[in-house]
């Protein structure tokens, strides 16, 4: 019998809280969590839309879990606590170990730099809901989702960014195919750093990889239709451009 006395308090005891912890967390959680969750998402609708790695779930948890570090900090401190920051601040560390775990080193180029970015200003969001900063943090939402929408579109637009494209050269002559690749390359003063050659059945396809604008992507293009040993050309976009 008092064997199961103790059990029973043991299980009670973490909820033994104090006023100022049951406010905290009973009148202030519902709202900072849910506001997180909805910002977070709204981020990672826009990462999904792009196919990146860090989606609307990954977003929205991160976000609502800095908001619950950040609201649970003061709580643990309890009343008499000097630092009620002390779990929040750990927050940066980690997100900074999560983050570099998006950055992709591939050959010459980095790629991951704005998911990682972009994760590591989520985690501010959930912060500043967790403090209960509501307006600052829709204010810092549109303003990323400004960033990473309108001036994303206006770098394309204006050819300001250079994004890598893979182009597949498919014809019947592989060697035929790879001269002309080689001197369209020279014409433009481009490398032919890495490609890959393979058949299926009499089709011979070359595929290679180049980093430029987009007006340049379309003027390489045209050179390479134009050769007459290059039948058909595919493009796509590289899975690991961000």
């Amino acid at each position: 019998m008092i064997a199961h006395y103790n059990l029973l308090a043991l299980f009670a005891l973490p909820f033994n809280f104090s006023e100022l912890e049951q406010n905290l967390v009973s009148n202030a959680a519902l709202v900072r969590l849910g506001t997180a969750c909805i910002l977070g998402a709204l981020i990672g609708i826009e990462r999904e839309w792009k196919s990146r790695s860090a989606g609307v779930r990954t977003n929205l948890l991160i976000c609502m879990g800095c908001a619950f570090f950040t609201l649970l900090s003061p709580v643990l401190a309890g009343d008499n606590g000097t630092n009620k920051g002390q779990v929040a601040s750990n927050i940066v560390q980690g997100i900074g170990f999560l983050g570099a775990g998006l950055i992709l080193h591939n050959q010459n180029r980095v790629s991951g730099l704005a998911s990682a970015a972009s994760i590591f200003v989520v985690a501010s969001i959930g912060m500043a809901c967790g403090a209960g900063l509501f307006l600052p943090a829709i204010i810092a939402t549109l303003i990323v989702l400004a960033a990473l929408v309108i001036i994303g579109f206006i770098e394309w637009r204006v050819n300001l960014k250079a994004y890598p494209q893979i182009y597949e050269a498919r014809g019947s002559d592989q060697q035929g195919i790879l001269s002309a690749i080689l001197e369209v390359m020279d014409t433009m003063h481009e490398r032919l750093a890495n490609f890959d050659c393979d058949a299926i059945g009499s089709l011979q396809r070359v595929s290679f990889s180049i980093t430029a604008n987009k007006r340049r992507h379309e003027h390489m293009s045209k050179k390479l239709l134009a050769e007459t040993s290059i039948i058909t050309l595919k493009t796509f976009r590289d899975p690991e451009e961000d």
